[in-house]
């Protein structure tokens, strides 16, 4: 590498690594990154080859919206070859159709875990930064998300590894300018049809949220979360058991979010497929706690001490 970021860059990211790991990273771990070109992206890519030399790939994904997509995988393609890194531009095998930043989403995640399987790679790093995490967490807010939501992007869920939450875009940025990197500038992130966009440029006039501390925030929620789903998981085996096709909980005075996440529980047993949220949600926990029935989706509930979930029976024609 012609440049290599400041030492004290490099050592914060060899301790956040460790952080997420549990331990130092071995010589027999092998990391697949996520680059699309732009400067997060690179910078990380530039950290994980300074802290693993020999232990980092990386893959490219051109969804095909872009004119420019092709060209801008090409540069980094060219970058991994002169700095000996193995490189791999993906494409999905169809065009990507319904709603595209979903859809896309999907798509990259789906061929770049593909990737790591064909390559033998053990862990997959994406560049979410503290930034991003900011605008999460304030759409997710202007959405009512409870505590799962605003938990917002993990750091680390089973093999993918985002070990750059704590840091600013800015840092980033000063890493593209030390290194002399190239790198690219998606002309999507600044549409502002895309919510995300909308926020980011407000956030720009806005000078006191900082985004460390409040990635450090969604780090805790995602704890309280992880805290939650193992009460939860005791209170399912202690308190709910199944005979056919009905469900009953047979202890009921929790707060209620734990009645929420019970209950949650009991349905997805019954309709996995079936997710209520907000004010069905709320009805229905209401209807139970005074002792009534109440239907969501193709389900009856009946509340009192115990809360049973049974099939709908199926609605009598008229006339």
């Amino acid at each position: 590498m012609p440049n290599a970021p400041d030492d004290p860059f490099s050592s914060r990211f060899r301790l956040n690594l460790e952080r997420l790991l549990g331990r130092p990273a071995g010589p027999g771990d092998r990391f697949g990154i996520a680059v699309s070109g732009g400067p997060d992206s690179m910078a990380l890519l530039i950290l994980a080859y300074t802290a693993l030399p020999g232990q980092v790939e990386a893959a490219t994904v051109n969804h095909g919206f872009r004119v420019h997509a092709a060209d801008e995988a090409a540069m980094v393609a060219r970058w991994c070859l002169e700095q000996g890194i193995p490189h791999a531009t993906l494409a999905p095998p169809a065009p990507i159709t319904g709603n595209l930043q979903s859809a896309a989403r999907k798509a990259r995640y789906r061929l770049l875990w593909q990737w790591c399987e064909q390559r033998g790679l053990d862990w997959l790093m994406t560049a979410h930064h503290a930034d991003d995490q900011l605008e999460t967490l304030l759409m997710r807010l202007n959405r009512g998300s409870g505590v799962a939501g605003l938990a917002g992007v993990r750091e680390r869920s089973d093999r993918l590894l985002r070990p750059l939450l704590g840091w600013r875009r800015a840092e980033l940025a000063q890493i593209i300018e030390q290194t002399g990197c190239p790198c690219v500038q998606d002309p999507s992130n600044a549409d502002v049809r895309f919510d995300r966009v909308a926020m980011r440029m407000h956030l720009q006039q806005t000078d006191w949220l900082d985004s460390v501390s409040v990635s450090r925030s969604a780090a805790a929620l995602a704890e309280a979360e992880i805290a939650l789903n193992w009460v939860i998981a005791g209170l399912c085996s202690q308190y709910i058991d199944q005979s056919d096709e009905e469900i009953r909980l047979a202890r009921t005075d929790f707060p209620r979010e734990i009645q929420r996440r019970l209950l949650l529980h009991m349905l997805a047993r019954l309709d996995p497929d079936l997710s209520p949220r907000g004010d069905a949600l709320d009805q229905a926990l209401v209807q139970l706690a005074l002792g009534k029935k109440y239907t969501i989706g193709s389900l009856l509930l009946q509340g009192g001490d115990i809360w049973t979930v049974k099939p709908a029976p199926p609605r009598r024609r008229q006339g």
